[in-house]
């Protein structure tokens, strides 16, 4: 990780203090506008270097750095987000944002045994939950900063503007325009526990094979999605509806051995993990309206499991091979 120099006369720093304070804000930011922890470390590893390519007179012209790197993080991320569409055009499968676990269950440490700094931990709210991040990914780049920093994080939008490049009018319009994707308000940003006890139910009537109870808990017009990233095999059709994903789930667990369900929380809202001889292999988050389950989102990139695993290499799906099959 980049960070800035202390002075070779070894006295403490404020201003080093007020830059990598910021860390942690830039993070959540980043992680956000861009679905993605791995992206979201890179726009900040970025913005931390181009800080240090400044001259210091030119550092200490700055009068309010955690703005400036604000500013930066936030063009790197529209940057980031407009080259994102030509990737996800070539990506395996469907692309779901990168699923976070509750910092009491994040994995001590990443691959290569180095361990997680807690500035690197996304604080999980209202604007953290799946659902929300994938009404995100429908938002054009520009919407989706203007909306974020605005809404999310209440920037005026004087300075949304400096960052995205357009008047603050049209930033004002561009966060309206992403408004009006938002379906539904944000949920609060602490579950209910019927949240999870709907989730909890769901777990108990999957582990029984019961159709039946899976089917009542399932939303008729239910929908379930996978992200292997081409690294973990998911299941190739879509289920349409309740009776169609229940028998697939029951399906799924009667060919896989030593599948175990945990319960979890999966961006701050109540979730499933599914571990294979111990190793993660699944995260599952879930969409719930009146204690019925609207969507399911099934993870299985290896790549986007990093919090939820203990130093297994990069890369290489957390199954060996990559063949169990999953909604």
């Amino acid at each position: 990780m980049i960070t800035p120099s202390e002075p070779a006369d070894g006295r403490p720093d404020p201003r080093l203090s007020a830059i990598t304070g910021e860390r942690r804000q830039l993070i959540n930011l980043a992680y956000r506008l861009l679905g993605s922890l791995s992206e979201a470390e890179d726009a900040v590893q970025e913005t931390y270097a181009r800080w240090l390519t400044l001259a210091p007179q030119q550092q200490r012209a700055i009068e309010r750095p955690g703005a400036w790197l604000t500013r930066v993080t936030g063009r790197i991320c529209l940057d980031v987000l407009n080259s994102a569409r030509a990737r996800r055009e070539t990506y395996v499968g469907d692309w779901i944002p990168e699923p976070l676990p509750a910092p009491a269950e994040w994995s001590g440490d990443r691959a290569g045994g180095i361990t997680v700094d807690p500035a690197d931990r996304v604080t999980l709210d209202e604007s953290i939950g799946m659902a929300f991040l994938v009404v995100l990914e429908s938002m054009t780049p520009a919407e989706r900063v203007a909306f974020v920093l605005h809404d999310v994080f209440r920037y005026p939008f004087a300075e949304v503007a400096e960052i995205v490049g357009r008047t603050p009018a049209a930033c004002r319009q561009l966060a309206s325009s992403a408004r009006r994707r938002v379906r539904h308000p944000r949920p609060p940003s602490r579950p209910t526990d019927r949240q999870a006890a709907v989730v909890r139910d769901f777990k108990e009537a999957w582990e029984a094979q019961d159709i039946d109870a899976l089917v009542a808990l399932l939303d008729p017009e239910v929908r379930a999605t996978g992200d292997g990233g081409g690294l973990a095999t998911t299941v190739r059709r879509r289920f349409e509806g309740a009776v169609q994903l229940a028998h697939g789930l029951v399906a799924l667990t009667g060919r896989t051995a030593g599948l175990t369900l945990l319960e979890r929380t999966v961006n701050g809202q109540p979730g499933l993990v599914a571990q294979q001889d111990g190793a993660v292999v699944t995260v599952y988050a879930f969409g719930v309206e009146d204690d019925r389950i609207t969507h399911i989102w099934a993870v299985r990139n290896p790549e986007k499991l990093r919090p939820w695993t203990a130093g297994r290499p990069a890369g290489r799906s957390a199954d060996g091979a990559g063949a169990q099959r999953s909604p």
